[in-house]
């Protein structure tokens, strides 16, 4: 299997782990944190960001995630490769049990 290949199915395999995992935390009562932004973030988000890294993290490809303290411009201006983590896009969504939530890897 060529690289990209396995890659695109590793970000598939990374995304159904983390999802079970978010539904196990959905199904519970849990806490909501705020961000300095004001932004809320739960356990989901956080573990759901640590469950994509970790598997993804052998490829060597930078990571720039939302649950992340942010990296500046001049230490990615020249990356050729990145991937971009939402590990739980629609957190609102979530913590009002809606149903309208995704995890996203580009």
């Amino acid at each position: 299997m060529n690289l990209l290949k396995k890659l695109y199915k590793d970000m598939i395999t990374a995304a159904l782990k983390a999802g079970e995992e978010v539904l196990k935390i959905y199904e519970k009562d849990f806490e909501v944190f705020y961000k300095e932004d004001k932004t809320p973030v739960t356990l989901a988000d956080k573990v759901s960001n640590e469950i994509i890294k970790n598997f993804l993290k052998k490829y060597n490809i930078f990571f720039l995630s939302e649950e992340e303290k942010e990296k500046s411009y001049e230490n990615r201006r020249d990356l050729k490769k990145l991937f971009i983590i939402d590990p739980l896009d629609g957190t609102k969504e979530f913590i009002k049990k809606n149903g309208e939530f995704t995890i996203n890897i580009a």
